[in-house]
């Protein structure tokens, strides 16, 4: 507490002291037409010229010394004094009065009107404000009137040292690479302090470290960090803490003080080299691992970190070399030892390797702690498995005559077990690449035979697979491709290229070439093609045609004389025996058409129809055509008068779909009431003669007079239907009008002695209203449903 004393009362008497020293004498004496102007250390004093001078000359202010001091954060019991304003205006007799405004006035500052005493009412900070502008004015007290222009000054606020630095960025971060020199610059810090930097030291700052040594140094003004001790080790201790002081007053007693923190990481470099965690690895490996599997892993640790950890690993010496190979792993930072190529058990047991590792990251300054790198043996033992058959080839190429015989051998595989035990091998072939099933194999030797016959030109190549089976082990298979390859023979005779028919003009002159053919074979001989054309040999002498064979392998048929005519002779047939050039050779003969046709002059064919043999008639092209349009016209009429004439000839005999006559519904059992839903059948009114499609005619004139028909009278209930049926047959036979055919008409009789008797309404002789349908109720309950019914209507028909 004394010390911060001390410097509070040295910050307050040190400007009084530099202002006491500075200060010029306390009265001034201005220019010959100027007023003095009295100045001491806290008045103002003001001298003005008399009345009378203010009158005849112009006036002028004196010097003013405008600026005043006043201390921060003064707290005492009363104001504290700034300063007094004084004029020579003022005789003391209290008729002045001082007048304050500007920064503060009223609030901050506070003027006593009558003596011009200012003082500060209010505790004030530098920090926040470090001076104010004020404007001085002494005016009449009864008027108001001002006795002299206004005069600014500035209050300055003085600074004491009452604010400790403080580390605006901490705490701070910082790295350095590890193993570096003495005095590696580290990073440097910076404090600020809110103290004014002009006066005394209160900003002034010192630099140092509280925590931190003997590892690192900070300069005291600058404040950089710096190492202090040489190749300071990241794998013995990564990070360190230091402790940082900023104190003003230049570091000396009684300051104020601020501190931050600093973390110091060291980085990584590459000064270790890879290390193997043992110099020894064993593996195993069955011996039918797949080419490229993982067989086992080595590492090499690095106390280094990232990039400078990074090893790789390769096999540089060993019997295994050629079937081992070692990649890195860049995650895992070890070796992974893979087979490249197939192992076997049966030629060789064991492998032994030797591993290196090496940095891929080599810093050239510490190359002197020797070389970055660490070697390794890997033994590997290889097991047995039971491995499936090896075939002798990976492919095999065959080749058959298309004309081989059924049965014979066209080539033959072989498999062997590569395991000790030599398991036998059975043969046989994937049938889903020879759906035909042409070939077979032998399953005990692998000889491939000829099942169907071949043809070249329907199929060159057949591919087929042969599977090796162990008979020990049926899992234990093996598939190996076979390519058959069908050779060709001359089985094909040449032919013509396509269907030829030639044009011969009429006007043609001899020598001319009628038609070029050529021909073509199916087989493919290894020259290629030759063919020999010729004539028939009883054609040789041939009159009127001859042929050549061109150099293009083709053949040209040539016209021996002119003057051909289609009257005589219309079309001529040429056969050409085409053979080819084949051991033994073929031939086969094609048969070319000569048309005669009538050409131009300039030999452009114009016809060739049978219009050549009734142009001599005198009809030409055009008349032969209209005479076929009447032809079709004609025939059309007389199909279409046909066709109205059957439409008015209506038919003699009445259809079944034209039958009007009375249809009577058939009932057929009892009680079947109204769920009897059973159709009439009209068929057994139909004449028999014509359902068999013999109609007899009816448009002759009967010999019998028409009989006008008796209304039949009505008959009384009892009558026997078998009667009623006799007498309408009578009637019918004797009818002229009637089909000559008997016919019967078919009602739903029950027959004599039934209880319910006949439900036809023929026999009935009253009408629907004499009816009493009461009985029905006694035939069960269907029928008294029905009575009900037709009593219900017959009522309804008397309301």
């Amino acid at each position: 507490m004394p010390e911060r004393l001390s410097a509070m009362l040295l910050d307050l008497w040190t400007p009084l002291i530099i202002l006491w020293i500075t200060l010029p004498p306390c009265i001034y004496m201005a220019p010959m037409n100027q007023s003095p102007v009295l100045m001491s250390g806290s008045p103002l004093e003001l001298n003005r010229l008399s009345e009378e001078q203010r009158i005849l000359n112009r006036s002028k202010r004196g010097w003013v010394w405008n600026q005043m001091f006043v201390l921060e954060e003064f707290s005492g019991p009363e104001p504290i004094l700034v300063g007094r304003l004084h004029t020579d205006l003022d005789p003391g007799s209290k008729k002045i009065k001082y007048i304050l405004s500007g920064d503060g006035a009223g609030t901050i500052f506070q003027i006593n009107d009558v003596t011009g005493d200012i003082h500060a009412i209010k505790r004030l900070d530098r920090e926040e404000k470090a001076e104010y502008t004020l404007t001085a004015q002494a005016v009449d007290w009864e008027t108001n009137k001002p006795l002299e222009p206004p005069s600014e000054f500035i209050i300055k606020v003085q600074d004491i040292n009452d604010n400790a630095p403080e580390f605006l960025n901490g705490p701070y971060h910082a790295t350095v690479p590890e193993m570096s020199i003495l005095g590696t610059s580290v990073t440097n810090v910076t404090a600020t302090d809110a103290d004014d930097p002009v006066y005394g030291n209160s900003a002034k700052l010192v630099y140092s470290i509280l925590e931190g040594q003997p590892y690192f140094s900070i300069e005291p003004e600058t404040a950089i960090i710096k190492t202090a001790l040489p190749n300071m080790d990241r794998e013995a201790k990564e990070e360190y803490l230091v402790v940082i002081q900023a104190k003003d007053m230049g570091g000396h007693s009684g300051g104020l003080s601020g501190t931050t923190t600093l973390t110091v990481t060291l980085t990584d470099v590459n000064d270790n080299p890879p290390k193997f965690a043992q110099s020894l690895y064993h593996f195993s490996v069955p011996e039918d691992v797949v080419l490229g599997t993982a067989i086992g892993r080595v590492k090499a640790n690095d106390q280094d970190i990232g990039e400078n950890a990074q090893s790789s690993y390769d096999i540089i010496d060993g019997d295994g070399t050629a079937l081992f190979e070692i990649t890195s792993d860049a995650q895992a930072q070890d070796g992974i030892i893979r087979l490249r190529k197939p192992l076997d058990f049966e030629t060789k047991k064991s492998y032994t390797l030797k591993v290196e590792a090496a940095n891929v990251h080599i810093d050239p300054r510490f190359s002197s702690r020797g070389p970055f790198k660490d070697t390794a043996t890997v033994k590997i033992v290889v097991e047995d498995a039971d491995e499936p058959p090896v075939f002798s080839s990976p492919t095999y190429l065959l080749e058959v005559h298309e004309n081989a015989a059924l049965n014979s051998v066209i080539g033959q595989v072989t498999a062997r077990d590569p395991d000790i035990t030599s398991s036998p091998i059975r043969f046989s072939i994937d049938r889903h690449t020879d759906l035909e099933r042409q070939f077979n194999i032998n399953a005990d030797d692998g000889k491939i035979t000829l099942a169907t016959p071949l043809d070249r030109e329907l199929s060159v190549w057949h591919n087929i697979t042969i599977i090796a089976t162990e008979i020990r082990n049926h899992s234990q298979i093996s598939r190996v491709p076979v390519a058959i390859k069908v050779l060709d023979v001359n089985d094909n005779a040449p032919e013509f290229a396509s269907e030829y028919e030639a044009f011969l003009c009429e006007n043609g002159k001899p020598g001319q070439v009628i038609q070029t053919v050529s021909a073509m074979d199916k087989d493919d001989p290894k020259n290629g093609h030759y063919f020999l054309y010729s004539l028939l040999p009883e054609m040789v002498n041939n009159p009127n045609f001859t042929i050549k064979k061109n150099e293009d392998n083709s053949l040209s048929i040539l016209a021996k004389h002119n003057g051909f005519n289609r009257q005589k002779q219309e079309v001529y047939l040429l056969p050409i025996i085409i053979s080819d050039s084949g051991n033994p050779p073929l031939s086969s003969t094609s048969t070319l058409t000569i048309r005669v046709c009538g050409c131009s002059s300039d030999g452009v064919v114009q016809s060739c129809n049978v219009e050549a043999y009734v142009l001599p008639i005198g009809l030409s092209m055009g008349a032969l055509i209209a005479i076929l349009a009447c032809i079709i016209l004609l025939l059309v009429i007389v199909v279409l008068f046909v066709t109205l004439r059957r439409h008015k000839n209506e038919p003699l005999i009445i259809k079944d779909d034209e039958d009007v006559r009375e249809n009577i519904i058939r009932y057929d059992d009892e009680g079947g009431g109204e769920e009897d839903t059973e159709a009439f059948d009209i068929a057994t009114l139909q004449n028999p003669d014509g359902i068999n499609g013999f109609l007899p005619r009816k448009d002759i004139k009967p010999d019998l007079q028409f009989m006008p028909r008796q209304g039949l009278a009505p008959v009384p209930n009892g009558v026997d239907v078998d009667e009623f049926i006799n007498v309408r047959l009578h009637e019918a036979d004797n009818d002229p009008t009637a089909p000559p055919y008997d016919s019967i008409q078919i009602y739903g009789y029950e027959g004599r002695g039934s209880v319910a008797g006949s439900l036809s309404s023929l026999e009935s002789a009253t009408s629907d209203s004499d009816q009493n349908f009461d009985y029905l109720s006694d035939w069960g309950p269907r029928f008294k449903r029905l009575g009900e019914l037709y009593s219900v209507g017959e009522s309804d028909k008397e309301t």
